[in-house]
Parts: structure tokens; sequence; C-alpha cells
């Protein structure tokens, strides 16, 4: 064993041993099934908007962002764009009235403030369901996606635990969801939450000496621009148009049309309403109240962020003179070629924790989604409290098992699973939620009709624009129009109740007065 992996071993060791003491502390204060899936909404500021980051952006941020820009150069960015300006909108829109409306909105089935832990029981609420088809149907939309964006995480990990230990696979995947999973079971959504904290201080960091010191070494942006461009001009160009041939190992021209990118790239942005381990946040923050500085904090972390992995992924063109065979390996093949190995075991343990920090959010929501809106709510809705926080434990553990499965025995790219997995929630959930917390008259028929249109196409779009399309265009571009035209052709068919009303009203006001 030589002295990088020395290094490394140790300080990932450091890194976990302190993942499962926070988990150790959460377990004596998770008592309940609330302090189990939203830590009993007592998150402050600077813990809900760092867990927000962390909790959002994973091995995507460090391994797929950089990756694609290597590809495919200054069109990537985009992407950026478009979800810093998406995640900025869902705090501003989306936080302050979801954070009330989940709490005080009446409960459909016994009245009084429901206290609605998950979005499939709110959005039960929120409309006073007959039918109960909304938690069903959300529900396994939660459960199918995070099926896929779990596994983007397991894949990220693979590949970290083979780039620094040469592990195959399967140990890799084992060791990963080993720790995660301990310290999710133990403390919840509290553990998930503060472990999201330190795991985002750490990316951070870790996006911010790599650049420098790459720069650094290149001899200062002019000399970063120029190995760039002498790899390929059309990488520095807004509108795509260049790739990465692996078969010729050198940048071509491609056939993208400009629009597609760049609508393509904003409409990630679109995701942010839909998501559920993001919301959760939103959902557990201490007050409505608390939300514009957690806010600040969030974006502020996110843009500079982003931009720093945009950075990344340009330097991994100009520093490295061979194309690499795996481009979403561009960080931390840049890591170990740049720092001493003590550093860059630390920068190598912030990659594991993006990958982490997303994995753990995930698992307890898809738990809770198995918990709150398929045991409780349809085999035993007066379960003991205690008998439900362990049954989320254990299907925080199922859901890990499944997710490992499809990782290991599934081809794809980190990139490919997460833009999967988001335009789900983002299509399925976003327009119905975002209508949900504005629009008064909206129905229980709207809603379920949106959420099945805009899961759906987010489905079969890939397939279908592949095979007869041919457009390029990302699948949340149509999924997201279909759903809102289905939200509006029918939410006539249904009424919306009185008790609805006045539960909007009632909102609206709390969600005003915590504004002055």
């Amino acid at each position: 064993m030589n002295e990088s992996m020395l290094w490394s071993v140790a300080t990932f060791g450091v890194y976990l041993a302190a993942m499962v003491a926070i988990g150790l502390w959460a377990y004596r204060r998770t008592v309940s099934q609330s302090d189990f899936v939203l830590g009993g909404r007592q998150l402050n500021s600077w813990v809900a908007g760092l867990s927000a980051n962390a909790s959002d952006f994973s091995g995507w941020l460090l391994l797929g962002l950089p990756g694609a820009v290597y590809v495919s150069g200054l069109g990537e960015a985009w992407i950026a764009v478009g979800l810093a300006c998406g995640f900025a909108g869902s705090w501003i829109l989306l936080a302050p009235r979801l954070r009330v409306y989940t709490q005080r909105v009446t409960d459909a089935r016994t009245g009084g403030d429901s206290d609605s832990l998950t979005l499939s029981s709110f959005l039960e609420n929120r409309f006073d369901d007959p039918t109960r088809l909304l938690r069903g149907v959300s529900a396994v939309l939660i459960i199918v996606f995070y099926f896929f964006y779990v596994a983007s995480g397991l894949v990220a990990m693979a590949a970290l635990f083979d780039q620094v230990f040469g592990l195959d696979p399967a140990p890799a995947i084992g060791i990963g969801v080993g720790i995660v999973v301990l310290y999710t079971v133990l403390g919840g959504f509290l553990a998930v939450s503060f472990t999201d904290v330190v795991q985002a201080a750490m990316m951070w960091l870790a996006l911010l000496i790599v650049p420098v010191l790459a720069i650094t070494a290149l001899g200062g942006f002019g000399g970063l621009t120029d190995g760039v461009a002498a790899k390929s001009d059309g990488l520095l160009s807004a509108v795509g148009g260049t790739s990465l041939d692996a078969d010729l190992g050198q940048w071509v021209s491609t056939d993208t049309l400009g629009w597609v990118v760049i609508v393509s790239g904003l409409a990630w942005g679109l995701g942010y309403f839909g998501q559920p381990h993001i919301l959760a946040r939103y959902m557990g923050i201490r007050s409505a109240k608390d939300i514009p500085k957690a806010a600040a904090i969030s974006v502020t972390w996110a843009v500079t962020a982003m931009a720093l992995a945009v950075a990344v992924g340009f330097i991994g063109i100009a520093y490295f003179d061979t194309p690499l065979g795996n481009p979403e390996q561009v960080f931390p093949q840049l890591i170990e070629a740049l720092s001493h190995p003590l550093v860059a075991g630390v920068l190598l343990a912030a990659i594991l924790a993006a990958v982490m920090s997303t994995a753990d959010s995930q698992l307890l929501v898809a738990a809770s989604a198995l918990t709150e809106d398929g045991y409780r709510a349809f085999v035993n809705r007066d379960a003991d409290p205690k008998v439900l926080l362990w049954v989320s434990r254990v299907t925080v553990v199922a859901v890990a098992l499944a997710a490992a499965a499809i990782a290991l025995w599934g081809d794809a790219s980190v990139m490919d699973l997460v833009g999967y997995a988001w335009a789900g929630f983002g299509a399925g959930f976003g327009p119905v939620l975002l209508l949900a917390v504005f629009w008064k008259r909206m129905t229980w028929a709207g809603a379920l009709a949106g959420m099945i249109a805009g899961g759906a196409t987010a489905i079969a779009w890939d397939v279908l624009d592949e095979r007869v399309l041919g457009t390029g265009l990302y699948a949340m571009v149509p999924a997201v129009a279909l759903s809102l035209v289905a939200i509006v052709v029918f939410n006539g068919l249904a009424r919306p109740s009185r008790q609805m009303v006045e539960d909007f009203d009632r909102v609206e006001a709390e969600v005003k007065g915590a504004e002055v």
C-alpha cells in the first residue's frame, strides 16, 4: 500500500467515523416518527440551507457536471445557470408556503391541523382527496424515481472507491451503503441534516482548492483559456456543438442545435419545485421567518459551487494531454495529479461526502413514503408511533438494497441516472406543488392529472425522442408542459371544498405575517 493510499484510508476512516458519531448523537434525539421524518421541524437557517445544498448537489456536482463540461464544453454550463435560477425560485416561491401549509392544512380524514410529514400526505390533505389516489400515486412515483436517484449516488461511490483503492463495484457499494444506512437508521432526519452541514463544507472547499492549484500550475487564467482553445474552439461556445469522441480521442463538431442545448440546460431549474429530498428541508425548518436567511446561505453556496465545478471541467481539458477514458473522473484525477497524498485523501473524502449527502436524504424520503404513505395510510392508520419509527428504519435498509442492485446491474452514468430522476420528480411534482400553494381553486382531479402526465412523460420521453423524434430535448421540457396542460384541462372535474378554501386563506395570511 503506497503513501497516497495510506492517507486516503486514514482520512476516509476519520470522515466515516465522524458521520456515525453524528448518527449516534441524533439517535438520542429521535423518539417519534415526526423526529425521524422531519426532525420535529426544528432546523435553524444554517442547517436547513446547507442541508438543502448537500442533499441536492451529490456526486453529480463533483463528478457529473465537471464530466459533462469536460466532454462538451461551455454549452453544458447552461445546466448550472438553470439550476441556480430554479433553486433561488424554489426558496422564494415555494419554501415559505410549503413550510406553513404542510403543518397547518386540515387533516382530510380526522380534521384539525394535519402536520403532514410527507408530500404525499400533504397533497391528500390539501385537496381533501376522497379517492386517496393522490397519496398512492405520488408515493409510487417517489419510490420508483428514488431507486434510480440513489443508484446514481452509488455508481459515483463505486467509481470513487475504484479510483482510490482499486475496489470492485460490489464491495465499494457495500461499504458505502453500510455507512449511509447506519447513520440514517440511527438518527433519521436530524442525523442526515447535521451530517449534510459537514459534507457541504467539505464539498465547497474541495471545489475551491483544486481550481486554485490547477490554474496556478497552468500559468493563470490565460494558460487555462489557451489550453482549452487548443483542444477545440467549439468548447468555448455557449451554444454547444462540440463533443469528445472517445474513439478518435479528440473533440469534434456535432449537429446539436444551439436552442436545444440552451433550453435543455435551463430546464433543469424547473426540477427544484418537485424534489422531495430538498423540499423536506423547507418543511423541516424552524419557522417561515427563518427562510430568507436560509435561502441566502443556500443560494450563495449553490451558485459558487456550480461555477467552480464548471471550472473543474475546463481545467481537466487544459491540464491532461490525453483525453480521459472516463470523463466523470476528471475531478478525482486532478486531485491526485495536483495535491500531496494527505490533501488528496481529504479532497477525495469530499467526493464521498457529496455522494453520501444525497443518498442519505433520498433513502430517508423513500422510506418515509413507504411507511407514512403506504403502511400507515393504507394498512394500519392507528399504528403505534414506536412501531412506525422502526418500520421506517427497516424500509431505509430495503430501499438501499434495491438501489444497490440497480447500481450494480444497470448500465448508466451518474449524469444519465440523475437526469432521469430529476425530470421525473420535477415534472411529476413541481407544477402540482407550485399551483397547489398559489391557486385557491385547484382540485384533486387537476393535481392527479398533472402528476400522472408529468411523471409518465418523463419516463417515456427519452425512448420516444431517441426512436422517433430525434430532437435531443431534455425530458423536463415536454413533461412540465404536459403536466401544466393536464392540470388546467382536468381541474374542473372536481370542485374545491369549503375547508380547502378556508385553509388556503389561513395559510396565505400566516405566510404574509411571517414576511413582515
